[in-house]
């Protein structure tokens, strides 16, 4: 099982409203293949998390790259100051990590315009990190 994690918090200068309506279609997202939880965060210095369970890696990169996915990036990601993006498994395969950095890899080469609205954020941590923010 792979938990797929982000944690978010968005600018200050964004309407309440505008905020709210991302939010919302963040919360009624579903690819059908995965099932999750999106909600306040608290305990942190971010706002916002959610958490997604999928079963393998082919359901995670079919998550990641679903267009509902990609629209809600397209959408959310100009309002976002700081993002944080994390994976959890119980898959004993030493090679997860790369694998799973793979898939953001192809995701971001694919996609360059999520790349450029990931470089513009004040903060983002993530597997594969694109632009400014590549360690």
């Amino acid at each position: 099982m792979i938990y797929h994690c982000i944690r978010f918090t968005i600018k200050p200068d964004v309407p309440k409203e505008t905020a709210d309506a991302i939010v919302e279609g963040l919360g009624a997202q579903s690819t059908g293949d995965s099932s999750g939880v999106f909600g306040r965060d608290f305990g942190g210095e971010y706002q916002y998390g959610a958490v997604s369970a999928v079963e393998d890696l082919e359901t995670y990169e079919k998550m990641m790259n679903d267009p509902a996915h990609l629209a809600i990036d397209r959408m959310g990601l100009p309002l976002i100051e700081k993002f944080a993006s994390f994976d959890i498994t119980d898959d004993p395969d030493p090679e997860m990590d790369a694998k799973l950095a793979a898939i953001h890899q192809r995701r971001f080469d694919a996609t360059p315009d999520l790349v450029e609205l990931i470089s513009n954020l004040k903060e983002y941590k993530g597997s594969a990190a694109p632009g400014k923010h590549a360690a």
